[in-house]
């Protein structure tokens, strides 16, 4: 049994969010391969300038036509009502974040993005949170739909919770990475709300 939490930390995209970015049209048009931020760090000023300008391109347009996961808005309604902190920390920019918030008017009480410091699988996202609250990793959950979100989770010592959404145990192969799999957001309503925790 793990505690109950007194902050959820929340990945946005295929989380909070349908999925919405293209990784592989990102990763061919800037011509690399991997994971796409680790990628940049390594190449020269001026390739960077010019990967960035595509990764913002994506994230903005794909931020402008993003839809939420059922039950997104009552569930961060719900913790409101419970008293328990709610924060989103992602590998996307600032911009295009706040474009997401703002298009569906979802409400949450602190946002770290890569703008911000070190990015998941780092545990500093975590750290940084829970230390804006006054609030211990033990109490916090972390909820994403991949791998980086667990392990930034596990190493920071929180909750990590895995979001299948449509996906399938099987299809998935990190979900041993996971305290609690949920296929929903109203999953994760139900248990805090029913007291059925980790």
């Amino acid at each position: 049994m793990q505690n109950h939490p007194k902050l959820i930390i929340f990945d946005m995209d295929g989380t909070l969010t349908e999925p919405f970015l293209d990784f592989e049209s990102i990763r061919t048009e800037i011509g690399i391969e991997g994971t796409i931020l680790e990628a940049i760090e390594k190449m020269t000023p001026d390739e960077q300038t010019r990967a960035w300008e595509i990764l913002h391109r994506h994230e903005e347009v794909a931020a402008q036509q993003s839809t939420l996961h059922d039950g997104a808005h009552e569930l961060l309604t719900f913790l409101r009502a419970r008293r328990i902190k709610t924060a989103i920390a992602t590998r996307n920019s600032r911009r295009s974040t706040q474009t997401v918030l703002t298009r569906h008017n979802l409400i949450v009480d602190f946002i770290h993005t890569r703008d911000d410091g070190p990015v998941k699988p780092s545990p500093q996202p975590v750290w940084d949170i829970c230390k804006h609250f006054n609030i211990p990793p033990e109490f916090a959950w972390v909820v994403g739909d991949y791998l980086f979100d667990l392990l930034s989770a596990r190493s920071a010592g929180a909750t990590p919770i895995l979001m299948l959404g449509n996906r399938l145990h099987h299809e998935v192969e990190y979900t041993s990475q996971a305290d609690l799999v949920i296929t929903s957001l109203r999953e994760l309503t139900d248990r805090i709300a029913d007291d059925k925790l980790i």
